[in-house]
């Protein structure tokens, strides 16, 4: 897609909020292109995804307010506040991580500080890409797997499926929200009181002074894998078809960015290598089995790269620290 056309788009009113809303417009540091356009997997459906990170104002630094991140539905654009954007960054979290890794072509707005981070992304690495970006994958394959199972099967293994696709996350979710443990949220199945169902799956939560909207994020990844569930199952037309290459493709995508990763080779986000392998899983050139079988080859690598890896345990924090200090600095003068 032209970069230009979508630049032109981005000064539509369709697209207001950037320059309208009070934490957003001269506050951007980075915002670029995501999503398929950002991988170079994009056909001409393809939706237009942004991504960004801004600079809090001073109220939200040193007051009361607070700001996160905001997001605009209708054009898929998600733009991360500085401070949960480093968390996130500091945890590996792929989404995130890609920001920094997108090609510079595909930045629509830059500033300095958002170079800074950019140049500083090694900052970031460690080895909680293997977790970060294998749970990503895991979960990928899971809901591949769930889309595969036929229609017939009895509906307590369906719920199992599903299960199993939640425990994969839990990773990642104690990572990327405030951490919690087995017992302060356990998941399990049971024999259901409902007519339709013979078992499901049930939660118990004992959680004291937790964040709410972490909760809340929570309880939304949980629930959009039992929703991507209910969608992928019920394939019946040429359009779930493509909803499955798609999950095939991004599941090596990932494994092949966190493989480089872990190799010391940086963020990649752009897959010019891989380009025409990937648009072959999207458009359906391979079956099942052979993507499977790829998988299986490409989590070979990822794991390999983990044994072998020359990464820290744990990020740089203290110099990550002292560059949140220099680009909040630049405010608070």
């Amino acid at each position: 897609m032209d970069m230009q056309y979508i630049k032109d788009k981005l000064n539509t009113s369709e697209y207001g909020f950037l320059r309208t809303e009070p934490y957003l417009g001269r506050n951007i540091l980075i915002l670029t292109t995501a999503g398929s356009i950002a991988y170079g997997t994009n056909v001409e459906t393809s939706d237009i995804d942004v991504r960004g990170v801004t600079l809090e104002t001073k109220q939200v630094i040193m007051g009361l307010s607070s700001f996160e991140q905001f997001e605009d539905r209708k054009t898929d654009t998600v733009i991360y506040g500085l401070k949960k954007f480093i968390n996130l960054c500091l945890n590996s979290n792929p989404n995130v991580l890609e920001i920094l890794g997108s090609r510079p072509e595909h930045l629509l707005i830059i500033t300095k500080e958002g170079q800074l981070l950019r140049d500083h992304v090694d900052l970031f690495l460690s080895k909680k890409a293997i977790q970060s970006f294998g749970n990503y994958a895991t979960a990928q394959l899971r809901r591949l797997q769930n889309a595969l199972a036929r229609d017939n099967y009895p509906q307590a293994e369906k719920e199992q499926h599903i299960l199993n696709s939640i425990s994969g996350q839990m990773d990642h979710l104690k990572r990327t929200y405030k951490s919690f443990t087995d017992n302060e949220i356990s998941l399990y199945i049971d024999q259901s009181d409902k007519e339709e169902m013979d078992t499901e799956i049930f939660i118990d939560i004992n959680l004291k002074h937790y964040p709410l909207r972490d909760f809340k994020n929570i309880y939304s990844d949980m629930n959009n894998i039992v929703k991507d569930y209910s969608k992928l199952n019920h394939r019946n037309s040429k359009k779930d078809e493509l909803h499955l290459n798609k999950h095939a493709m991004h599941l090596i995508r990932l494994l092949v960015t966190g493989t480089e990763i872990l190799e010391g080779k940086g963020v990649n986000t752009y897959r010019e290598k891989e380009q025409r392998l990937f648009l072959d899983i999207r458009n359906g050139k391979y079956s099942y089995n052979e993507v499977f079988e790829m998988v299986d080859e490409y989590e070979r690598r990822f794991k390999s790269a983990a044994e072998n890896t020359s990464l820290a345990e744990e990020p740089d924090y203290k110099r990550v620290e002292e560059l949140m200090i220099e680009i909040y600095g630049k405010i608070l003068l």
